[in-house]
């Protein structure tokens, strides 16, 4: 398992998580409609299914600084993933008050 503290943060986790905000966002320029499922104002977690460095570090930050009372959407993809993400679905997640 891997293990990291917030106030110590490896920078490829930095650039990684910047490389993925971007295809995320190529992905939704892409496929509006998206946004259509999407609260406003909401706090965006990306979990990389082959990335546990990144993905236990993003729950961290959650985790330390929660999401201020916004709504938490989760997105699962796959960070090392040759193609394009306009070309794969994308999973987001937007957990339900129970």
């Amino acid at each position: 398992m891997v293990s990291t503290k917030v106030g110590v943060v490896p920078k490829t986790v930095v650039e990684r998580n910047i490389t993925l905000v971007g295809k995320l966002m190529g992905y939704l320029l892409k496929h509006p409609q998206a946004f259509n499922s999407l609260p406003d104002n909401f706090e965006l977690v990306i979990l990389p299914d082959d990335d546990p460095e990144m993905r236990l570090y993003n729950l961290e930050l959650l985790d330390t600084y929660g999401s201020e009372g916004r709504p938490v959407v989760f997105v699962r993809i796959k960070s090392r993933q040759e193609t394009s993400l306009s070309q794969i679905p994308l999973s987001l997640y937007v957990p339900v008050a129970v």
